[in-house]
């Protein structure tokens, strides 16, 4: 019987902040290695006999996904879009609906996207013990074998061991402790870190939630009936899934099930969920320092420091964090990174977007990077994607003025088209009809300067669109 990863990569990672983003979440970005969190969790099953993985994800990210699955090669009208977060129980629900869709009954392999996992030969032997119990009815959870008295994570008390070589029976489920309780789980040696990670055939699943959550299950299935196939997305009916109640996979089936197993798995797993933790599981220097990036340092010792465009220097310093973005530089004890998100509250409070984006944002034709602005004029840089195409659109009050660094454009300016080369530029007047395009094999780079007295992005009018955003 085959394996299908479910991949969950929903989730703001706000705690990762300024690199991680609400529109660009922790599960994007490349924090380990040459790969980002996302595309490392699906590389990581390289050595299992998987399927290719079914993603979970919000509107929001679809292009993104995408493009992460196309450079690895694991896109394949893989993505179901979630029109509104319910947590995970609903979601997972979606997924096995659509691995039984077609009358087959995989063992579904839920990950979450945004985890580090050191040891990949211990990770494989988990899942190879867990498929067993997985085939023969049991939901099967991975539970951490604790390294420190955490009390950022829920735990598992495990019972005895199970028919399945490695496998025990789950006896508790219990809720993130206080220090002294999460002290007393580790010297006890029966608990485990609850890990998030889930196998279990998928009607095995879906019998489950009939039983404990009808509710669920009912919206579930209500939204999968009516299925569109957009690009290499999955649209499900979302006013049936907004009838979904808001429950957890834990508090809907695994606390209520009497088939729950656990195995332990002791692999350098890290939910990575704090710059501490990050650095926790970086490659340091001999003083313990984790760098990435243009980075000096004199006398300093036990520091996490990401440079992204510019020269960070140090000098003294210890147990410091420092992350440095094009918009927004965070500097931060090790020991109270904790208090991130407060610093995101108050940019959301405030009205203020670097909680909510990067200068550089991401479009399914390629990105932008605003790189200067003020009165009544905006620059951008613009890359455009080899076969790209920009929605033929109209801004009512802004001008645009292109200038061709690299590569070739396709431009319609009106009732022209015409190829803008390299060294070249042609301007788009206010109020009309003009596409970019890129025809040629590399990025078309090109600089963008607007002009005009609004100059926000939902000034546009969009008449086609190859990416469905009409």
């Amino acid at each position: 019987m085959s394996i299908l990863p479910v991949i969950m990569a929903g989730g703001s990672g706000s705690r990762l902040w300024p690199l991680s983003r609400l529109q660009f979440p922790k599960q994007f970005l490349t924090l380990l290695g040459e790969q980002s969190l996302l595309q490392q969790t699906i590389d990581r099953l390289a050595d299992i006999d998987a399927a290719y993985p079914l993603v979970i994800c919000n509107e929001e990210h679809r292009f993104i996904i995408a493009e992460q699955l196309r450079q690895i090669g694991k896109l394949a009208c893989n993505i179901i879009l979630e029109p509104v977060g319910r947590n995970t129980a609903p979601a997972i629900a979606l997924a096995a609906l659509a691995a039984t869709a077609k009358g087959d009954d995989p063992v579904l392999l839920v990950l979450a996207a945004d985890h580090a996992i050191q040891n990949l030969k211990a990770f494989n032997q988990a899942v190879q013990l867990a498929k067993p119990a997985a085939q023969d009815g049991k939901l099967v959870t991975f539970g951490i074998v604790p390294q420190s008295p955490e009390t950022g994570y829920g735990y598992i008390r495990q019972g005895i061991a199970q028919a399945h070589n490695g496998t025990f029976a789950v006896q508790q489920f219990v809720e993130k402790p206080d220090l002294e309780t999460a002290k007393h789980y580790l010297a006890s040696g029966e608990y485990l870190w609850n890990s998030g990670m889930f196998m279990f055939k998928a009607s095995r699943y879906l019998h489950e939630l009939e039983k404990h959550r009808p509710d669920i299950l009912l919206a579930c299935r209500a939204a999968m009936q009516h299925v569109d196939l957009d690009l290499d997305f999955v649209r499900i009916d979302e006013e049936a899934f907004l009838q979904s109640p808001d429950d957890s996979i834990d508090y809907a089936v695994m606390e209520k099930t009497s088939d729950a197993v656990i195995v332990p798995l002791d692999a350098g797993w890290s939910d990575i969920g704090s710059w501490s933790a990050l650095w926790d599981v970086a490659n340091k220097d001999n003083n313990g320092n984790a760098v990435h990036g243009d980075v000096i340092l004199h006398d300093s010792s036990n520091n996490f420091i990401h440079a992204e465009n510019a020269l960070v220097a140090t000098i003294g310093l210890e147990n410091i964090v420092i992350v440095q973005t094009k918009d927004a530089v965070l500097v931060a004890n090790k020991n109270n990174v904790q208090d991130v998100k407060k610093i995101v509250d108050y940019l959301k409070c405030n009205g203020r977007n670097e909680f909510r984006h990067h200068r550089e944002i991401y479009r399914p034709w390629g990105k932008y990077d605003s790189i200067d602005n003020g009165h009544r004029y905006q620059v951008k840089r613009i890359t455009v994607k080899p076969g790209a195409k920009l929605s033929v659109q109209m801004h009512h009050h802004r001008a645009e003025h292109w200038i061709v660094v690299s590569g070739m454009a396709k431009v319609t300016n009106g009732d022209k088209t015409f190829l803008v080369n390299e060294n070249e530029s042609t301007y788009i007047p206010v109020g009309i009809v003009h596409a970019l395009e890129n025809p040629g094999k590399i990025d078309l780079e090109l600089i963008e300067v607007q002009s005009g007295g609004y100059l926000g992005e939902d000034d546009i009018v969009r008449f086609e669109d190859k990416y469905g955003r009409v």
